[in-house]
């Protein structure tokens, strides 16, 4: 083990050691409920902002303390973790691995860049389209994974002298961002979207569907696509008008292809749809029975190359299970601090704020969503913040979506650090980017998205 691995490796056993120990002792001189929720969130976040622990793990903490501590009935515990939105993210998880599979996002891009054409703007371009394309409905972290390995390809076909150019650098780092910001276009492109899904829900009883997300997520974020390439595209300079021959080769469509972008389409039509289809035929659904029809679809149909089905059970190795924990810990700690006070006691922070215009509550939401995100997982300060945010709106006789929307898009536009979300991260490990270039490019798209996110979410929710 290298040293300073070593090193990190026994600061996180002390810091584990020393948590744990100041957790039983306030457990033991505290014994309100109000306090006991505050000290059971108060360990989750700390483990969460600095990982001592895998993320995916602290998630299980209120199954192992919630209801000993009479803060949670099993009952309560049951609908957070069995919540509908984590089968609607284990739906899309299947589509998407369905159509990594069978090469259907490799397809996608290699038609757009052909369209666009192999100018390095364009060649930029047609990366971000397809893979902000990809990730509205895939999550983002396998977006990137997905295409990162084409850009590095793509740069590795170029000249020696052209591989560390600033066409280079945006190059990789569109993937990253591209994956953040078309995760912001739908329901299921990216977690903390479904986690805000379910937090209003079930603490607000105000149902989210498909479509009244994309109202809003697909102009702000192809509105943010836009800008990013406007912005890279004046940041080339000299190299706009270079040409390569990237031999991206067109290849007809396979069956199997056919049918698992079949399969997706399907999937999509009955989410956007929703309320014509349920018009025509009297049937009424929620979003996550498309994605369950979907994934079990893939395990239904065959495929014509190899013995079996578009899916086998063991391809779901590669699925991202963490996540569903992820949701269901989230969503208990959510239940935690509404339940017991602690969403009511932190909503009273926001009163020198009441008599703020909507436009003021939206900015102040919305800076304070971009630049925490940058230090902590969106998904965790979705979970922490909605319920708070929520709870202020229904105060103010607000909708609840008004002020938890622009809060759960901004959560998404983390661009400045390799910690701020994964896609970042992933793309920094491949060596190809330092960090000051993604502290000083992302900050601009931070200012950027700022901007966007508080004018669309005014206008379009006023």
């Amino acid at each position: 083990m290298p040293e300073n691995s070593k090193l990190l490796f026994l600061w996180k056993q002390y810091a584990l050691v020393a948590i744990t120990i100041l957790f039983g002792l306030l457990s033991l001189v505290f014994n309100s409920k109000f306090e006991l929720s505050a000290i059971l969130g108060g360990l989750m976040i700390l483990l969460w902002v600095f990982e001592i622990i895998p993320i995916y793990v602290t998630a299980l903490l209120p199954l192992i303390f919630a209801t000993p501590m009479g803060l949670l009935t099993p009952n309560d515990l049951a609908l957070s973790y069995g919540n509908s939105n984590v089968f609607l993210f284990f739906g899309g998880f299947v589509l998407a691995l369905g159509l990594e599979k069978w090469g259907v996002h490799e397809q996608i891009s290699r038609r757009i860049i052909s369209v666009v054409g192999n100018s390095k703007p364009k060649v930029l371009l047609g990366f971000i389209l397809s893979t902000g394309l990809l990730s509205m409905w895939i999550s983002n972290t396998a977006t990137t994974l997905m295409m990162l390995p084409m850009a590095i390809a793509v740069i590795q076909s170029m000249p020696k002298h052209h591989q560390e150019s600033k066409f280079s650098l945006y190059l990789m780092l569109s993937i990253a961002y591209a994956s953040s910001i078309g995760g912001m276009a739908t329901l299921v492109g990216s977690p903390p979207n479904t986690q805000m899904a379910a937090i209003v829900e079930q603490n607000f009883h105000t149902t989210v569907s498909f479509w009244d997300w994309m109202k809003i997520g697909i102009p702000v974020s192809l509105s943010l696509l836009l800008l990013m390439y406007c912005f890279f595209y004046w940041g080339l300079a000299k190299e706009r008008g270079d040409q390569h021959e990237f031999n991206f080769k067109k290849e007809p469509w396979s069956s199997e292809q056919i049918k698992a972008i079949a399969i997706f389409l399907l999937v999509v039509f009955l989410w956007t749809c929703r309320e014509l289809v349920i018009d025509f035929t009297g049937v009424s659904y929620r979003d996550e029975i498309p994605a369950i029809l979907g994934a079990v679809l893939m395990f239904l149909i065959p495929n014509n190359t190899k013995n079996g089905n578009l899916l086998a059970w063991k391809d779901t190795e590669q699925l991202p299970w963490g996540i569903l924990l992820l949701f269901g810990g989230g969503l208990a700690l959510a239940a935690i601090f509404e339940k017991n006070g602690i969403v009511l006691s932190l909503t009273q922070l926001f009163n020198s704020y009441a008599d703020a215009s909507i436009f003021i509550l939206i900015l102040v939401v919305v800076t304070i969503a971009i630049f925490v995100t940058e230090i902590m997982s969106n998904l965790a300060l979705v979970t922490l913040f909605v319920p708070i945010v929520g709870a202020f709106s229904i105060d103010q006789g607000l909708p609840v979506l008004q002020l938890c929307l622009p809060l759960t898009l901004a959560a998404s536009c983390a661009f400045m650090l390799p910690v701020g979300t994964p896609p970042n991260a992933i793309v920094f490990a491949s060596g190809r980017i330092r960090m000051h270039e993604m502290v000083r490019i992302g900050f601009v798209l931070n200012i950027i998205s700022l901007v966007a996110v508080v004018l669309f979410c005014y206008l379009l929710l006023n």
